[in-house]
């Protein structure tokens, strides 16, 4: 998008919830210079009222409001030059499409989607219009992650054979998922869309491939109704206010976070959305118990493993090829302490994560008959995704060079979904599912 007169591009924010906010710090605060933000829509005006109220913290004048309904009128209004989708997943493609229809650019929030259906109307969009859309796929800008790019592109381990990926979401951050609208599967996907199209995008960067068959199996195993019988759950249907949930490491307390008051708790009489559910209460109808084994364009085949309910979070690579192995292991922490686990992961926001609690990382290549080689990993930062964050919105708002091609494209976003929408698939029907039978993309 080119700069307008006055050098700066304008930006909308549609879906004003807690995501949202690190995008508008990153306009307004960090590259103020070459973006401008112009508006907010969003179904809720509480929430919208919100995020102005944090402009006026941060110096900034309050920006014009928009019902979700007017989201195309805003479009001209404004002048608005991209947009930003941050929205509940399930209605990302309504406002991707509409804003590539209008003439705009836009930025999505992962996943860019949340099934088939909605996947083609986007890619049918983009070569209808030759519109842009790019994938806000962080985890491509963690150094951790850019590093291991590299290794894997120089021939670390020679040719792939193999990958082994583990994630581990612990009884605080994998909770989160249960409590919030992330439970309802036809609103996120589930957990193999919502979060796990991070890491199967991860791997589709990694091995420059794509999937071509996977077979998974999933269960909800430890929270929902059925989880009960594991004994920790407590009788209250939403936190707030329930005597039962006072003492409850499960429970959310929305009255402790200023910032998660303001945007849901004090936002419910306008929609009704209550973020604070009990994560052993009925309505749950994702997983959290996933694994999976995906074979990729390049002979590669994958083992993925995700678990929602575990004692320390982190996660595991190794990559097997022809020259050796590599091995990525990080520990966000090591474990939950009971009273603080009812807080939402690290603050009152996502992305902004706590203090080390046991927290590291090694990256280890294992050539063939040599010692293994320590790689020495960058200092990470504890704020907003180990800095991806901030080196992401860096190279989408200040032009900053991307020599490891990170910006996502709506191809990229699409393969990233369709291992976790086939995984889904295979969920059900417990057999195979060919990538190319739900969708080829261009």
């Amino acid at each position: 998008m080119s700069p307008r007169a006055d050098g700066r591009v304008r930006y909308a924010v549609v879906g004003t919830g807690a995501r949202a906010e690190m995008f508008v710090r990153a306009l307004v605060l960090d590259h103020a210079d070459t973006t401008e933000l112009v508006a907010f829509a969003d179904v809720n005006q509480a929430r919208m009222d919100a995020h102005n109220r944090w402009l006026a913290e941060l110096g900034h004048r309050p920006v014009p409001t928009y019902p979700a309904g007017d989201f195309a009128a805003m479009l001209d209004a404004e002048r608005v030059d991209v947009v930003l989708v941050t929205s509940v997943d399930v209605t990302h493609d309504e406002y991707v499409v509409a804003a590539l229809r209008a003439g705009r650019q836009v930025v999505t929030e992962k996943p860019m989607t949340v099934d088939v259906p909605r996947c083609r109307r986007i890619l049918d969009t983009v070569t209808e219009t030759g519109g842009r859309v790019t994938v806000a796929f962080n985890y491509r800008y963690n150094p951790l992650h850019e590093q291991v790019r590299r290794l894997l592109a120089e021939g670390a381990v020679g040719e792939i054979g193999s990958v082994h990926f583990e994630w581990l979401l612990d009884v605080r951050h994998g909770a989160d998922y249960f409590r919030r609208w992330h439970r309802d599967k036809a609103s996120s996907g589930g957990l193999m869309v919502h979060k796990a199209s991070h890491h199967f995008d991860l791997v589709n960067w990694w091995l420059a491939a794509t999937p071509v068959e996977v077979y998974a199996a999933g269960r909800l195993f430890f929270y929902g109704e059925d989880g009960r019988r594991h004994g920790y759950a407590r009788d209250y249907d939403r936190a707030y206010g329930s005597p039962a949930a006072a003492d409850d490491p499960f429970a959310l307390r929305l009255d402790a976070h200023p910032r998660l008051r303001e945007l849901y708790l004090d936002a419910e009489a306008e929609d009704g959305y209550q973020r604070d559910r009990n994560v052993f209460a009925p309505g749950v109808s994702i997983e959290d118990d996933m694994a999976v084994l995906a074979r990729y364009s390049t002979g590669a085949t994958m083992t993925y493993h995700l678990t929602a309910y575990a004692p320390w979070e982190g996660y595991r690579v190794m990559v097997n090829g022809s020259r050796g192995r590599l091995e990525l292991e990080v520990t966000e922490n090591d474990f939950v302490d009971r009273g603080t686990a009812g807080a939402v992961k690290g603050a009152a926001l996502h992305g902004v994560e706590a203090p080390p609690e046991g927290g590291g990382a090694t990256l280890t290549v294992r050539p063939f008959w040599q010692p293994p080689r320590q790689i020495p990993v960058e200092r990470r930062s504890r704020h907003g995704h180990g800095g991806a964050d901030a080196r992401m919105t860096g190279v989408l708002f200040g032009g900053q060079p991307d020599p490891l091609e990170r910006a996502a494209t709506a191809d990229d976003g699409a393969l990233a979904l369709l291992t976790g929408l086939a995984a889904n698939r295979s969920f059900e029907t417990g057999r195979p599912v060919r990538v190319a039978d739900l969708l080829t993309p261009r």
